[in-house]
Order: structure tokens, then sequence, then C-alpha cells
């Protein structure tokens, strides 16, 4: 019999990144678009790190020449120029990521407004202009706040008020995650690998399977919270130091994951199982035995 006829074989040759699809909605965390072409995702996240190592790149120069030119024309201070011209550059490469991906893409507000709640929001709401002014609706963009107590609020008022979406990241702790829920916030995007590095740099400990990795265990219990307790925050894990912490969220509600390890995953043919699932967080005793009340 054929590889082509045994579906046991053709299981076989998948790779783990076409399996993990089949759970998760897998995000592409780059700003290179050659890579986002390449892996085909959902979605895309980029940050002010992944921006600046793409616009490094030459065939990613005539952005940054435009978002220049934009921030000069627009004229005042030379601080107000530079503020344009990220804000003009973040909001061009977004612009080119939707066009090799069905989904949303994540832009992120200027991490030094995280203690300033109405800083954020008239950055996030500046950023939402410039892309309906290029003709995208902002329900194609999540807007990335910190997770501090200011940005929650930020994200709280975007959302009720504005009706945009936000991504809360810089988010570490099931604290967090719970704030976030309750200020109905669309997406959270918990950060595995820097709570892995954590435990590394402040612990006798330096190595864990990927089930034992307290990045992975975080998540997990974020996760089987928030469906016990049906909130409507999406979960979306992030900040991957390994293929294994990525296998070991299979069922997650979405991984934002960069083009290294998605190349790792595709030349990865062992078998992907979901290990979270709607029904088995609704089914998850909780550390909180009563749903908390309302933070205000």
């Amino acid at each position: 019999m054929s590889v082509s006829s045994n579906p046991d074989k053709r299981q076989k040759m998948e790779s783990a990144l076409d399996q993990l699809k089949k759970y998760t909605v897998v995000v592409a965390d780059t700003g290179d678009f050659n890579a986002i072409e390449e892996y085909k995702p959902q979605d895309a996240t980029t940050n002010p790190s992944l921006i600046l190592a793409a616009a490094k790149m030459s065939a990613y120069q005539h952005l940054l020449d435009q978002a220049i030119k934009y921030g000069i024309a627009k004229g005042g201070t030379e601080e107000e120029q530079v503020t344009n011209i990220m804000d003009k550059l973040f909001v061009s490469f977004g612009l080119e990521i939707l066009k090799k991906i069905p989904g949303r893409v994540s832009t992120e507000v200027d991490a030094r407004l995280s203690f300033d709640k109405d800083g954020m929001v008239s950055r996030a709401l500046r950023l939402i202009s410039l892309y309906e002014e290029a003709g995208v609706s902002k329900e194609q963009v999540l807007i990335k706040l910190s997770s501090t107590w200011e940005g929650i609020q930020a994200g709280r008022e975007l959302e009720e008020k504005h009706g945009v979406h936000c991504n809360m990241t810089l988010l570490f702790s099931f604290a967090q995650a719970v704030a976030c829920a309750e200020a109905h916030v669309t997406l959270i995007s918990p950060f595995v690998g820097r709570i892995l590095d954590w435990y590394k740099e402040n612990t006798d400990r330096k190595s864990y399977e990927p089930n034992e990795d307290p990045g992975v265990v975080s998540v997990t219990k974020i996760y089987n919270y928030y469906k016990k307790f049906g909130y409507s925050t999406v979960v979306m894990g992030a900040s991957f130091r390994n293929k294994g912490e990525v296998k070991a969220l299979a069922g997650c509600d979405l991984l934002t994951i960069s083009p290294a390890l998605l190349a790792e995953l595709n030349q990865d043919h062992s078998t992907v199982v979901p290990t979270l699932t709607v029904q088995g967080g609704k089914g998850h005793i909780p550390v909180l035995s009563v749903k908390p009340v309302q933070i205000q």
C-alpha cells in the first residue's frame, strides 16, 4: 500500500506544526513578512524589538524611509516627530503583515507609557486611526498593552468605550491574568519563557521537562481558570524558549511562536496531542474555590 493511500503513514509524516494547528491558533511572532508567508499562521504579533530587527533588513528600508518622511511632514518638536515616525512605522509593518495573514495583527503601544493609563489610551487610538486611514478595520488589529494596573484599566476603557480589542502583554502572574479577565479584555499573552528564565536565574534548578516548566505550569493554570469560570478573554502563550514548551501547551487558545521555533516544529514529526481543552478546564479544580468578586 502506498503512503498516499495509507492514513496512518500520512499521519506519521505530518509535522508537529501542522498537528498543532488542529488544536491551537498558531500566531507568528515576527515582523519578517517572508517568515509569515512561509509558515502561514492565522495571526501575527509584533513588538518594538521585532520591528527594529526587521527595519534593519534592506528589504524593508522603504517602510522606514516612508515613516521618516511622514514624521517630518507632521512637524512639531523633535520628540513629537520621533513619536509619529515610530507609530507610522509600526502601522506600516502591520499593514504589510495583514496582506499575508487571514486574521489579526498585534501592534504595541510604547512600553514607556506602561504606568500612564490615559497616555496608553490616547496612543492606542492614534494607532487605530492610522490603520483606519489606510482602510483597515479595528477588528483586524489587537493593541498590545503592558499588564500593569494602569495598562489593564486602559484595556478596559479601550474595549468598553471604543470597541478596540486589546492584547495584554508583559504578563507573568496569575494575579495579572485574573485582573485582565475581570477587565474583559480580548486576549492575554503570558510569557512562558521569561517565567522559566526567572526560575533558572533565581533557583538551583537549571532544567525542566516541558510539563514541569514553570512557564508552562503558569499558563496551564491560567487557561484552566478562565475556562472554569467562563471568561471571554482568551489565552495566547508567548515568549517560548524551546519547542517542548510549545507542544506542552497544545490546545491553548492561541500560541505566538518565533520563526526559529516554527521552523523546528515544521521539521519535527513527533505526535502532538492537546494537553489543554475547554472541557478539561471546566472540570478543573482551581486554586480559588469561588469566582472572585469583580475588580473595580
